[in-house]
């Protein structure tokens, strides 16, 4: 499966070239192919106002984050790249960029809680109002759009159920009203999906998770295509402060390098996964956009390379099996978060999701999340049937 937006023509690398290579010269002073760790605050003037490559304070740019932002930007297919101190800040800081009181946002029925906790609980105090939507289906979309609506926001795959949206066919939706498409492309990864070539205005990652993909690091990124929007993020980057610091930025560029890789044996255990639960007799249903029976099956295989490390599904017995299960389980980690080389599995319900209990957003809960991670695959088999096999 090769989807068109990511092949690259002419002299352009491709993806696994790019993320070894883009914003990543060697060191002019040394040669060092590893671009060093600019752990400043400050920095010495050529006179007042004659800044050296543009640099003052690390605040405003840092040779480190400006490496990181520019290989960003280039893995996503965008113009300007911005790297944050958390995927929330990158959320903060697009939603304050673009979003006035009295303004209105599209948000999916199925999204981080963290999302929807920060769209609910913070920015609507400051006059922002918004309407949930399943983002699957566009009529339901097209019902959700106000004259003041100015953003749809999706995520595909989402977070927890695996929903996915057809992004070409969102983009021309919101083009047609006027508003623009935001993506958080954190479960997927550049690697293996690329909205802006699909029409969408902004991508949103967690860098957290897969693109440092060593659980050892906490960011966010913004990428756009547009240059002016990308100068306005820029502002406000700048104006509320929360950056990538200079070793966050290294990690997640560190990670990087190896994310295709990573992200071929995520994909590979993750449908082995898969197809294991949807067998078993204890498993109620499984989220998996790589099973044929996944109702986003299709359009995963259109506008995706693979389809992710992230498996979902249920358990007959119901909240009490759901949490046996991940008490139970020895190789896979019990923990939030995702993205990481070793696996992880939680209850999104007391976990990640408990801030959206009694909502429109409220998950299922006998439902675990596993974040499939690149151990030996018959390893997370069996650690899984164990687990499974002991509920009584």
């Amino acid at each position: 499966m090769q989807p068109q937006q990511q092949e690259t023509g002419g002299d352009r690398p491709r993806f696994e070239t790019l993320a070894i290579h883009a914003g990543q010269e060697p060191d002019a002073a040394t040669g060092a192919v590893v671009p060093p760790i600019y752990q400043v605050s400050t920095y010495k003037q050529d006179g007042v106002g004659g800044l050296r490559g543009g640099y003052e304070y690390s605040r405003s740019a840092n040779p480190t984050r400006t490496a990181l932002e520019e290989n960003l930007a280039a893995l996503e297919g965008g113009r300007r790249g911005l790297a944050f101190a958390s995927g929330l800040a990158a959320e903060d800081c697009l939603l304050r960029t673009v979003l006035r009181p009295g303004d209105h946002l599209v948000i999916p029925d199925d999204a981080y809680g963290g999302t929807f906790r920060l769209i609910a609980k913070v920015v609507e105090r400051w006059g922002v109002t918004w309407t949930v939507a399943h983002t699957s289906d566009p009529d339901r979309v097209r019902a959700a759009l106000r004259p003041e609506t100015k953003l749809i926001w999706v995520e595909t795959p989402s977070n927890p159920l695996l929903g996915i949206t057809d992004l070409a066919l969102l983009a021309d939706i919101a083009r047609s009203a006027g508003v623009r498409l935001v993506v958080d492309n954190t479960f997927a990864s550049p690697y293996l999906q690329q909205p802006l070539a699909l029409g969408a205005d902004v991508v949103v990652h967690s860098t957290t998770k897969y693109m440092g993909g060593h659980s050892d690091v906490v960011g966010g990124a913004l990428v756009t295509a547009d240059e002016e929007l990308g100068e306005e993020l820029a502002y406000h980057q700048n104006a509320m402060g929360a950056v990538a610091g200079p070793f966050d930025a290294w990690l997640v560029q560190r990670g990087i390098k190896t994310l295709a890789v990573r992200m071929d044996r995520h994909c590979a255990n993750a449908s082995r996964v898969a197809a294991m639960l949807s067998a078993h007799p204890k498993v109620t249903r499984v989220y998996y956009p790589g099973l044929e029976s996944h109702p986003g099956h299709e359009t995963a295989a259109k506008q995706m390379r693979g389809f992710g490390g992230m498996v979902s599904f249920r358990v007959a017995g119901g909240e009490r099996a759901a949490v046996e299960v991940c008490d139970r389980a020895r190789v896979f980690t019990l923990g939030e978060s995702l993205g990481g080389v070793e696996s992880l599995i939680e209850h999104p319900g007391r976990m990640t999701h408990a801030s959206a209990a009694g909502t429109a957003l409220e998950v299922p809960d006998d439902l675990v999340r596993l974040s499939v991670g690149i151990e030996a695959a018959e390893d997370l088999l069996a650690d899984l049937g164990q687990a499974l096999g002991a509920l009584g």
